[in-house]
């Protein structure tokens, strides 16, 4: 009778991490599919920014800024025509929204997350209106990402770039110097 004691507390751990399993599985699945969609998203935008950029806005080298202000007016023009239905969440989906938030979390708890918020907040501008597709204004301050808010997010193809403004998150072309999208809140 003892030995029966002894295997069923065995059998009982040995079934009830099989649900668990299963419930990760679900999850990681779930994940991999709205990253995948994000991915697929930004890349199309990347691969519409390359077409329009088809020569008059390429920009030979130079140090003038008036000469690179045009070539980012003349491109991000094309964009904004070839997206001119774009809106908030075309590109941060509400499901990767929520992935981001989740994401930032755990860089933004503790002390090493205080410093973390702290050092977004110091270089970041203060609030201003942000629109998908509009210019980010010239005046304004880029903020630094912290590379372990970087390491937490997924890559951007060349030429995006993920910036906080206040505490939100957007999406920048620094080719065209243009707002893509932006998820507001992203921090607290």
């Amino acid at each position: 009778m003892r030995a029966s004691f002894a295997i069923a507390p065995v059998l009982i751990v040995l079934v009830l991490p099989a649900p668990t399993r299963a419930v990760q599985s679900a999850s990681v699945n779930s994940d991999a599919s709205v990253l995948a969609a994000f991915d697929q998203r930004v890349k199309a935008y990347a691969d519409l920014r390359d077409k329009v950029d088809h020569g008059q806005a390429a920009l030979k080298e130079t140090r003038d800024p008036a000469k690179i202000a045009a070539a980012q007016d003349v491109l991000a023009a094309r964009i904004r025509t070839a997206r001119a239905g774009a809106k908030p969440g075309d590109i941060f989906s509400p499901d990767i929204q929520r992935m981001f938030h989740r994401l930032l979390q755990p860089e933004l708890k503790g002390k090493k997350g205080a410093e973390t918020k702290a050092a977004i907040k110091d270089e970041a501008p203060g609030a201003m209106t942000l629109k998908v597709n509009t210019r980010y204004p010239e005046k304004a301050p880029l903020s630094t990402v912290p590379p372990n808010v970087l390491a937490s997010l997924p890559k951007l193809p060349e030429g995006l770039e993920y910036r906080f403004v206040s505490t939100h998150l957007i999406l920048l072309d620094g080719r065209a110097n243009l707002i893509v999208d932006f998820i507001p809140n992203a921090i607290a």
